[in-house]
Parts: structure tokens; C-alpha cells; sequence
């Protein structure tokens, strides 16, 4: 197996190499060996482990098992508890999904504070497959059905290729030792039961199960690339995009059998879920609308027009304190003092924090709003910046600033304001880093 990861590496993944890597570790068989596999090809990567503290002395005998492990490898190791329970039941979520959010957040958190350049888990075939049946079951477009992805932004799983069984032939060969998470034995959770009850039967009935279910992933994944390629190319004779709207021409898409797969395909990433309704306006009368958490579709004569809330209310602000390290709503930004620059990029400006006026405040743009691009002496509506920059409605969408006083200091993700910039005569550093 270690040959295979490590030409599955060097074929599928070489963007790895020579990357600085975050291991996520439960102490579960598929991450121990994903440690042991890593170690091996002399990656260089550093682990962090979770204790969601929902199996009690379980989960801190998990805990100190990973920590002893990894630091017998002199590997670097990060540890983070959460009041897992606690924060689902204050937020009126399920465990599972609180217990992904808080570890993803704290993963990104690490990957922008030591500089990791991307997180690796230990996701495998067998899990892949659970997923593909999960998603079957609760209904679910062509996206559901190609699995998990090998790669989601700075997410790698390069464990995709190996089944269970070969991951845990190899840790028996290799003397790998694991601890066995309890919960995994119980039926209460859908995958469980999946993965105890239904995939043995459908691995008796063909014994090459997961090996045809590759194959059908990878069809399923040609098919959508497909579908893709057509609705990109739909897009650009029905959709236009105006300054702050889209514009979808009715009587252009109607011509096509499949308007409804094109709608969802153009309309999915602004957060729509109620689908009868949005395809309901098609034949609605003029001013009729659908509403997703951050945007407004509405039935206009024989269009549909497309445009975000905050073009209609624009109130919501979120603050920053002096001293505050960190931010991680309505996205992730972390702030530390530093004593001299380095590379600036999109994602890290660094600014002269005696220009500040805190708190600062986080809030979405609005019309009239200017800044002085970084590097120019004018000032610029970012109307104007948006429209020489080429934005999408979504991307204008998804834009935030970071803002001193009524002055905006970032575009976050995007453009720094010259005013805020380092000088001879900067005292104090700051460096602001946004995870994506």
C-alpha cells in the first residue's frame, strides 16, 4: 500500500510535495495510518486532533493516545477541546454538525496562524460509498452522487483510492496501533447502519462492489462535466448581469426541455432549497418572489431577476475589538502584531495599526461606498472597482469590508486602502489574515 499511496501521490496529488500539511488525526485506524504513510514518504506535515468531549474518559484516553503517538514520531501536534454538547444544544443543531463545523473552523484557524498550505483527512473509498448512498437516499442531484471530492479547497482526502480492508491490512502488517471509537458500533446514525446493516449485503450480492462503484463515480463525474459545459454555455445567451442584478430571459430558456436543471445549476449557489417554488415563478405572475438566506429571485415580466438582499437592507455589522485575535463570523480573519512585513497577497495585508479607530467594524458593501486602492493617490467608488474588476453578482455578493470608522480599510480577500498602508514611520505592525 505504501508504493500505491505514494505513486497515487506523485500521479493524482504532486501538488502536495513539499507543502507544509495539516494531518487531521482521530486515532481511528484510517488516520493512524494516514500518519504512518505520510511519515514514510517524508512529507512534511504536523497533526491536529479533536476532543469533542462526547464519550467521556473515551475521548481523553483517544486524546492521549494520538499526542503520545505523534510526539514518539517527533512529529508536531495540535490539541483542541470543545464543549461539543453545550454549543449544539445552544445553537439548536445536531452533534454531528457541530462537531464538523467546530473542527473545520479550528482546521482553517491553524492553516492561517502557522502557515499550513492545506488539511489532510483521512476519508477513504468505503466512506465515499456510505456518502454516495446517503445522498441517494434523501434525494439528491448529480453533485451528491459523485461522492466525496479528493480535493474541496484546501481539503485533500488522498486516501479516496484504498478501501477499508486494504487500509486495514496495512496497519495490521505494520503493526499500526488504533483506538476503536465506540460510537462506530452503534445503528443510531444513518452511516452507521449503512455501513453495518446495508453495504455487506450489497458486497454479497458483488463481491467487486467498490471497485464498480469507482467506475461509476468516475461516469458520474464525466456526466457532470458535461452538464456543466452546458449550462456555461446556456448561461451566456440566456443570463445577462446587470450592476446589481442578474437577469435570466424567460422566453430564451423556455426553449430548452431541460430549463429546470439549468435553473438549478445557475440558482444552487445562491442558496435556494425551496426548488418547486423557484420553478413555480416561471409561470407566476409579475412580482412574485423566492428568498434564499442572501438573495431575492423575482418574476418580472418574462424574466426572473436575481439580486442580493443587501441591496435592499444593508444593516447587519459585525465588530472588532482592539486586541481581538481573531474573527470567525461572518468569516475568518485572524490578527497578530507582527515586527516586519512579509508577502502580501489577497488574503494578508498588513497595516498600520496606529491609523485604526476601534472597534473596527465587518459589514457587506453598499452603494456609495469608495476606498483608495492600494498604490494610487484617488479615491475609487467600489462600484466602479467591481465593474473594472469583471464581478459577478456573486462575487459582489460574497464581498465584505474591514472597516475603520466610516473608512474602509480591505476589500477582504480582495484590495488593501492605501491609507491604512505601512510607512517609514509605522510603529506598530499589523498583520490581518482571511481564510477563504
Amino acid at each position: 500500500m505504501l508504493s500505491k499511496f505514494q505513486n497515487h501521490i506523485n500521479e493524482n496529488l504532486p501538488f502536495l510535495k513539499g507543502k507544509k500539511l495539516l494531518l487531521a488525526v482521530s486515532g481511528g485506524v484510517d488516520s493512524m495510518v494516514l500518519v504512518d504513510l505520510c511519515f514514510q514518504s517524508k512529507l512534511d506535515f504536523a497533526v491536529a486532533h479533536c476532543n469533542f468531549q462526547l464519550r467521556g474518559e473515551e475521548s481523553d484516553e483517544d486524546e492521549n493516545f494520538v499526542k503520545n503517538q505523534i510526539e514518539k514520531l517527533q512529529i508536531p501536534i495540535f490539541i483542541q477541546r470543545f464543549d461539543t454538547k453545550a454549543f449544539a444544544e445552544q445553537n439548536k443543531l445536531s452533534i454531528q454538525v457541530v462537531a464538523r463545523n467546530l473542527r473545520y473552523e479550528w482546521f482553517y484557524t491553524l492553516l492561517a496562524n502557522h502557515n499550513f498550505d492545506y488539511i489532510l483527512t483521512a476519508h477513504h473509498l468505503d466512506d465515499s460509498l456510505e456518502t454516495f448512498l446517503i445522498n441517494f437516499t434523501r434525494g439528491s442531484g448529480i453533485e451528491g452522487l459523485t461522492g466525496i471530492p479528493e480535493q474541496n479547497d484546501k481539503i485533500v482526502r488522498p486516501l479516496l483510492a484504498f478501501s477499508r480492508n486494504e487500509i486495514e491490512a496495512f496497519a495490521h502488517e505494520n503493526q499500526i496501533i488504533w483506538r476503536e471509537d465506540s460510537s462506530n458500533a452503534s445503528d443510531k446514525y444513518l452511516r452507521n447502519k449503512l455501513r453495518h446493516d446495508v453495504i455487506p449485503i450489497l458486497k454479497e450480492l458483488n463481491p467487486s462492489l467498490l471497485s464498480s462503484f469507482e467506475n461509476t463515480i468516475g461516469h458520474l463525474k464525466q456526466t457532470q462535466s458535461l452538464a456543466k459545459d452546458a449550462a456555461e454555455n446556456l448561461y451566456q445567451k440566456v443570463v445577462s448581469e446587470e450592476e446589481n442584478h442578474m437577469v435570466i430571459d424567460l422566453p430564451k430558456l423556455l426553449k430548452y426541455r431541460n430549463y429546470k436543471a439549468y435553473l438549478f445549476d445557475w440558482l444552487q449557489p445562491f442558496g435556494f432549497a425551496d426548488w418547486s417554488s423557484v420553478y413555480d415563478l416561471i409561470n407566476a405572475q409579475s412580482g412574485k418572489q423566492v428568498l434564499s438566506n442572501t438573495h431575492i429571485l423575482l418574476k418580472n415580466r418574462d424574466s426572473l431577476l436575481l439580486f442580493p438582499k443587501q441591496n435592499v437592507v444593508s444593516d447587519e455589522v459585525f465588530w472588532v475589538q482592539k486586541g481581538q485575535t481573531e474573527v470567525k463570523v461572518p468569516l475568518k480573519l485572524a490578527f497578530c502584531n507582527v515586527s516586519d512585513i512579509s508577502l502580501q497577497t489577497s488574503n494578508v495585508i498588513f497595516v498600520d495599526e496606529d491609523k485604526l479607530q476601534f472597534p473596527l467594524t465587518i459589514r457587506r458593501w453598499q452603494e456609495g461606498d469608495f476606498f483608495q486602492p492600494f498604490g494610487m493617490t484617488g479615491k475609487k467608488k467600489l462600484s466602479k472597482y467591481f465593474k473594472d474588476e469583471k464581478f459577478s453578482l456573486l462575487d459582489k455578493a460574497n464581498i465584505w469590508l474591514l472597516c475603520s470608522d466610516d473608512k474602509i480599510v480591505w476589500i477582504v480577500g480582495k484590495r488593501q486602502d492605501e491609507r491604512f498602508r505601512i510607512t517609514a514611520s509605522t510603529t506598530k505592525i499589523l498583520k490581518i489574515n482571511y481564510t477563504d
